[in-house]
């Protein structure tokens, strides 16, 4: 049987143009490469879009992550207890400042942080907790708040997400955001930090730009970071900013379609939305019953990809990959370790037609039926 389409359909390509090729040309011009006026204006429009008292920009989600942990004073022998189902980063920063992540199981529904389980890790050691607001769904914050221990939230996914009417971005210790190639607001690399706290900005500043002053009258107040954005890539994501409305009302749209297939479809289930919140739409994560599928969600991805459909998956469970199972020892997290083998991604992004995405759907529905025949 031929593949669906002609050409292959991938997985999230940015959604970038003639705007952005601009906006880059005239940074160049200006002289400025490094950070400067680009950064500067994108932090203090962020601010103004998250309603958050500051926003700093810096070199990756990662080191928005890792910086405010280090500001937040956490080093060795501390813990902080964060989700598996995430990206490794999101581990991998407690790891370099000499803590330990202690993993804790997620909700069945949108597989974010369980605060139950979280409230149930906390030791005198808990230094941070770090929850994921995993696909652009919001994690049930006010529980991990009333715990007492500052929160770092991981809003890689979540730019334009709002938790019980508030946006994502000024509500906690410290909000980190992306700007990753694949991001709602798409810069290629880049992060931000947005924060009401006056001392941890103040804090994380001095550590991503490593000198205080000017030429060769230089001072550094603290051992800090190479961490900060290009003004270059900081003109991309200017231009981003001014599409996520746009750029929105094209994901709802494949959203919609989305849900109304997999309703259709047995054993292929997409994560819980929770009506109170705004979701980002970031990612369209489906769950592979292999009963009820007739396959698991690895048959899914590889037939999917016969018919030239590209996908992903968000994400196996941190605590399981090579890097983390062999040194740190905890109870099995079964919801994260039985999502890990269901989830798979389909594809979404601003630069998808109306039409890629009937595609994505005819495939799945080919595959499914191809499947539930076996």
């Amino acid at each position: 049987m031929p593949a669906s389409r002609s050409s292959f359909l991938g997985f999230q390509p940015p959604a970038v143009g003639d705007d952005e090729i601009a906006a880059v040309a005239e940074t160049i011009r200006s002289g400025w490469l490094t950070t400067g006026p680009k950064a500067k204006e994108l932090e203090e429009r962020f601010a103004e879009y998250l309603d958050a008292k500051h926003v700093l920009a810096l070199s990756s989600g990662t080191a928005a992550l890792h910086l405010s942990l280090v500001a937040l004073g956490v080093g060795p022998g501390d813990e902080v207890v964060t989700t598996p189902i995430t990206w490794p980063a999101t581990a991998n920063v407690i790891v370099h400042t000499g803590a330990r992540p202690v993993f804790v199981d997620v909700r069945e529904s949108d597989l974010n942080l369980d605060p139950d389980a979280a409230r149930g890790a906390v030791s005198p050691r808990t230094k941070a907790i770090l929850p994921v607001h995993l696909a652009g769904q919001p994690c049930d914050l006010e529980p991990l708040w009333a715990l007492g221990i500052p929160v770092v939230e991981d809003a890689a996914h979540a730019v334009e997400s709002a938790y019980r009417g508030r946006k994502i971005g000024g509500l906690s210790d410290a909000t980190c955001f992306s700007l990753y190639a694949t991001k709602n607001v798409a810069a290629g690399e880049g992060g931000l930090v947005a924060t009401n706290r006056d001392d941890l900005a103040t804090a994380i500043d001095e550590l991503r730009v490593m000198r205080r002053g000017h030429g060769s009258l230089y001072d550094i107040p603290v051992p800090g970071y190479k961490a900060n954005l290009s003004d270059v890539l900081a003109s991309i994501a200017l231009v981003q900013l001014d599409k996520l409305a746009a750029h929105r009302a094209i994901r709802e749209r494949h959203f919609a379609a989305y849900d109304a297939a997999v309703a259709e479809l047995a054993g292929i289930e997409p994560l819980a939305r929770e009506p109170r919140d705004t979701h980002a739409l970031h990612l369209y994560v489906v769950r592979v019953d292999p009963e009820r599928a007739g396959g698991t969600r690895d048959d899914y991805q590889r037939l999917l990809a016969e018919e030239r459909i590209g996908t992903s998956v968000h994400f196996l469970p941190v605590h399981t990959l090579s890097a983390y199972r062999d040194r740190f020892d905890g109870p099995p997290l079964p919801v994260a370790e039985k999502a890990g083998a269901e989830v798979l991604s389909l594809p979404l992004s601003p630069a998808h037609s109306d039409d890629d995405i009937a595609d994505a759907i005819t495939a799945l529905r080919r595959v499914h039926a191809q499947l539930l025949r076996k």
